[in-house]
């Protein structure tokens, strides 16, 4: 069930995260994508947090051709509200951002703002 439009939390396209919980946690930028059906995370990020372990593995459509990805499930703090979500892991070593928050963190109650 969608929460009402005043209970969501409202983020930007680019969003601080903490990846990972304890001492084994990570803060950085990630980039909302409401195209992606997955949240991403990289390969390098995942192995350094010790996130996982892997639960299953999906074939993933991306720009790059269609690519059989493990799945992890790994906590996320954002603005404040954690999450236990499932993320595909990616090599996004050559990209600026190593999380990519997808619909299936996005429809957990939050509300894009693009001027954020």
């Amino acid at each position: 069930m969608t929460p009402p439009i005043e209970d969501r939390v409202i983020i930007g396209m680019i969003e601080e995260v903490e990846v990972g919980s304890g001492g084994l946690s990570e803060r950085l930028q990630a980039r909302v994508d409401t195209g992606a059906t997955k949240s991403s995370v990289d390969y390098q990020l995942a192995s350094r947090l010790k996130l996982g372990p892997v639960i299953e593995s999906k074939l993933v459509k991306s720009a790059h051709g269609n690519k059989l990805r493990p799945i992890i499930e790994a906590p996320i703090r954002i603005r404040g509200t954690v999450i236990t979500a499932k993320f595909t892991l990616a090599d996004r070593e050559h990209m600026k951002y190593k999380v990519l928050i997808g619909q299936n963190i996005l429809k957990k109650g939050f509300l894009i703002d693009p001027n954020r």
